[in-house]
């Protein structure tokens, strides 16, 4: 019974941050973009424009929900919440801190501590892209089909570089355990500095993943109209934007982990603090690092321009691929001669 409360009580808390998260990503994007693009931004609703992202929230909840005639209803209901579900469930095995003692009882800052995090991530993340495809195909619209076809071909392009880099990150730690990853990464020997080739590519790949620019073909606007959701309105799209923003989060929180040292704040745990105020620090310490990811995030989204798809292709299966590989190999041979 205890551990079903600890675990409810974890659940509950982890969705309300990335929900609460999710609504200030939109207004801090916003506010990024037009500080990038040198214009004001929303500054109307609220003081400083803070309220402007549930303004939007409530228009989005006020909103007609139009499905098309010959769409398949079933399907198109569906498409958005198997996105968002994936995005919300990818990250239960993603560890925010180390432990900390709560009412006498050693409590792991994870929701879901298995020994295969590293094989449900990328599981999780593969099953992302049926939303997207089922959306194209049940909204009876050639754009929407079309932006859900780009996005399973892109997708499959991309895990498959994005789960090749991991393979230099599990070889050097030995488990799938992402707890496990994190400490071994104490102090500064975080798998950046060991594996740049990996991050490189580990990123590049989660960007395609999430579908931001530069990889937004599946809803390109010149081209698709809007793509896989043209024929979505209300929270039905609102899902979807959820969705994508979920994924951001959740991403950047993978990247901290398995290449910033997740939680780890070097020599923290040497300075004498007592034990609570440590798990603390290195809580703040992560959530500080996903910020400045999803800064970045933002950052290239309004510097880098869309790629073409012909693009996009080549850079999946000829640039990201062999540097996948050579990441494996140069890993591989670091751990068998200099370790």
């Amino acid at each position: 019974m205890e551990f079903i409360i600890i675990s409810t009580v974890k659940i509950v808390l982890v969705l309300l941050i990335i929900l609460t998260t999710v609504a200030n990503l939109v207004y801090a994007e916003r506010r990024i973009s037009a500080f990038i693009q040198n214009r004001i931004g929303p500054n109307r609703v609220g003081p400083w424009g803070l309220l402007q992202a549930p303004a939007d929230v409530l228009k989005l909840f006020i909103k007609e929900d139009i499905v098309p005639f010959h769409a398949n209803r079933a399907i198109h209901a569906l498409a958005p919440i198997v996105s968002i579900t994936v995005a919300m469930t990818t990250f239960a095995v993603i560890p925010f801190g180390d432990r900390i003692t709560v009412f006498g009882t050693d409590v792991k800052l994870m929701i879901a501590d298995v020994n295969i995090g590293v094989l449900y991530i990328l599981a999780m993340t593969s099953m992302g892209v049926y939303g997207v495809t089922l959306s194209g195909w049940a909204s009876n619209n050639k754009y929407s089909l079309l932006g859900g076809l780009r996005s399973s071909a892109q997708m499959i392009s991309y895990e498959l570089s994005m789960g090749l880099s991991v393979v230099g990150v599990i070889m050097v730690a030995g488990t799938l355990r992402l707890d496990r990853i994190v400490e071994l990464q104490n102090g500064l020997y975080w798998n950046f500095w060991r594996m740049p080739i990996g991050f490189i590519t580990f990123l590049v790949a989660s960007f395609a993943e999430t579908n931001r620019l530069p990889f937004d073909l599946p809803e390109a606007e010149p081209e698709l109209v809007g793509g896989y959701h043209t024929e979505y309105s209300g929270m039905k799209f609102g899902t979807f934007f959820l969705a994508e923003y979920a994924n951001m989060i959740t991403s950047s929180a993978l990247i901290v982990t398995m290449f910033f040292g997740g939680w780890q704040v070097p020599f923290l745990t040497q300075s004498g603090l007592p034990s609570t105020a440590v798990s603390l620090i290195q809580v703040a310490a992560f959530v500080l690092k996903v910020g400045c990811m999803l800064v970045f995030y933002m950052w290239i989204r309004w510097t880098i321009p869309r790629f073409r798809y012909d693009q996009l292709m080549n850079l999946g299966w000829k640039v990201m691929l062999p540097l996948s590989l050579l990441n494996i190999a140069v890993t591989g041979t670091w751990l068998l001669f200099l370790r």
